[in-house]
């Protein structure tokens, strides 16, 4: 990837989430350490990084920013002059001037990574994808938690999530990347 042409999105890495009960169940404790080392790595190599925030105005919880919650994990730090937005909807270019942003800035590479793999992140990149980006889905660098079906009960552990994710994304909306190869060549999905 040529440097003028590529962003890292760092979507939903905030307090919010670890402030949840379920911050326990977490399918990557390490994910503000895995995504800490690719933002170093984006920034190295002269790409832009993105910060995207999510918050639920006036919802009472831990997406309300109200709360206070609504700002980046501890050892996370946006450089001066990255881009935030915060978005009221899963994907990063609906509610926000994302993809403005990136248009002006010339950009057709992106780099996901962020919380959480099958929602956001993954809504994110079918976003991408469909815009016509370039994707390549960092899954090492999210996280998920178990997802419990509302009528039944029954639990989906963050194995499945995970793997299902990849399977749905590989070959069609992105190229699934390590954190260690995720600059090394465009996504052609």
């Amino acid at each position: 990837m040529t440097s003028s042409h590529s962003a890292l999105i760092v979507i939903d890495m905030q307090r919010s989430f670890s402030a949840l009960p379920e911050w326990g169940q977490v399918s990557n404790p390490d994910i503000v350490t895995n995504v800490a080392r690719l933002v170093a790595t984006a920034r190295e190599k002269g790409h832009q990084v993105v910060w995207v925030l999510h918050a639920s105005p006036n919802s009472n919880d831990e997406f309300d920013p109200a709360h206070g919650l609504v700002r980046p994990l501890d050892g996370l730090n946006p450089a001066e002059g990255e881009h935030i937005v915060t978005k009221t909807s899963r994907n990063a270019f609906t509610t926000t001037n994302l993809a403005q942003h990136l248009t002006r800035a010339g950009i057709t590479d992106l780099v996901i990574c962020g919380i959480q793999t099958e929602q956001c992140c993954e809504t994110t990149a079918r976003v991408a994808a469909d815009l016509g980006y370039h994707v390549t889905f960092v899954t090492e660098a999210t996280a998920t938690f178990p997802i419990r079906w509302p009528d039944t009960g029954a639990v989906l552990g963050t194995d499945a999530i995970i793997e299902r994710t990849e399977f749905a994304l590989a070959g069609r909306f992105a190229r699934i990347s390590t954190i260690d190869s995720a600059f090394d060549t465009p996504a052609k999905a």
